[in-house]
């Protein structure tokens, strides 16, 4: 079993503290995102090992808005509720009692009883997670991608997604598997509202279907990393009836005993976040990305949404392609909206388009364009 993954923020390297420079620019898109404002309560929600430049700069962008800022920092959340007993009471209480909750945990909410997203809708704060994202490389890449025009994508990625019938995404490696039956959030291009959460950066279409058939082929996933043997699931009716594979069949396996079923899906849409050199929760948010999320089914065999995720299981696809009831909208990875007139003609309201939606991992926007 191989894996090019890091397993926590443990395993990512620290920035230089002169490089909180390069962050503000992100830093920024990311309050606005938030929209917060003067005099509110902020909860910079942080694990022992995130990168303090990645802190100070959402902290110090947080202060710069005359925000009460308050930063906790805790033990890591594990994967999938591996270890129910973590968080600890202290976040939810925090959490009560907060404007806005930027959390920089490694495993989002969906992995947490405590604070699953059902119980941050009970609560008055808008909350922006960065799971896996807390790093000076996604705050200085994916983060500094304008918000208007991420908007603006995403609304018309969202227009495709729910006049369509079906779905259909296929790889090079053998992945081909159709979405039927689903449903989008349903929210609007706008900043965060009260009860609302979201993920940072700004990243993707997200849908739930209710029918998934076909074959996938696990190019990296939550539990395995990268399998060193060729993994395939076998899907039918929204549920994995089958799983093929050495090693890594058997962490799969033994990760969800009662089975697994499909939760939901997700179309990246940010070409400046980067597709190499990424955590996956990063890499899944760059434009022509795709991921679903497998959810552990119940002992009663049901599949549950309403509760949190516990052995859920994110899969990466780096290079899909993807029709919307026979039509491409990602081609080998490439976004095709990136090249649509509307999109173009709104980027040069912050520079060159040809620069703000080139898909290169490699090529940095430029601070002067972020905004």
């Amino acid at each position: 079993m191989t894996t090019t993954a890091p397993f926590s923020y443990l395993d990512t390297p620290m920035a230089a503290p002169l490089s909180i420079t390069e962050l503000m620019p992100g830093a920024y898109n990311l309050l606005e995102y938030a929209a917060v404002t003067a005099g509110e309560q902020v909860l910079v929600l942080a694990e022992h090992g995130t990168d303090p430049v990645a802190v100070q700069a959402i902290a110090a962008a947080a202060a710069y808005r005359n925000a009460e800022v308050h930063v906790l920092s805790i033990p890591p959340i594990s994967a999938g509720g591996w270890d129910r007993a973590t968080p600890s009471p202290l976040p939810s209480a925090a959490h009560a009692a907060a404007d806005v909750v930027i959390s920089l945990t490694w495993w989002g909410e969906v992995h947490t009883t405590p604070l699953f997203f059902d119980e941050i809708a009970k609560q008055r704060a808008r909350f922006v997670s960065l799971h896996q994202t807390a790093t000076a490389s996604s705050l200085s890449t994916g983060a500094r991608f304008p918000l208007e025009l991420y908007f603006a994508l995403e609304a018309m990625a969202y227009a495709r997604i729910t006049a369509a019938q079906e779905i259909r995404v296929t790889t090079a490696l053998g992945t081909d598997v159709t979405f039927r039956a689903f449903t989008t959030p349903g929210h609007p291009s706008t900043p965060l509202t009260t009860g609302m959460w979201r993920p940072f950066p700004y990243g993707g279409s997200n849908f739930y279907p209710d029918q998934t058939d076909g074959v996938v082929v696990i190019e990296e996933s939550t539990v395995t990393g990268v399998p060193a043997e060729r993994t395939t699931l076998e899907l039918e009716n929204n549920r994995v009836t089958a799983v093929h594979g050495g090693t890594a069949a058997a962490e799969l396996r033994r990760y969800a005993p009662d089975g697994y079923y499909m939760r939901h899906a997700l179309i990246g849409l940010n070409p400046k976040v980067r597709s190499a050199g990424g955590t996956q929760f990063e890499r899944e948010k760059h434009a022509g990305a795709f991921y679903f999320g497998l959810d552990g089914l119940t002992p009663q065999g049901e599949a549950d949404r309403t509760g949190p995720g516990h052995a859920h299981c994110d899969c990466q696809f780096d290079q899909p392609t993807i029709t919307l009831d026979g039509r491409p909208i990602v081609d080998n990875g490439y976004l095709l909206l990136l090249d649509d007139p509307e999109i173009r003609e709104l980027a040069g309201k912050f520079g060159p388009a040809d620069i703000l939606l080139d898909p290169n991992p490699r090529l940095v926007l430029p601070p002067r364009y972020s905004r």
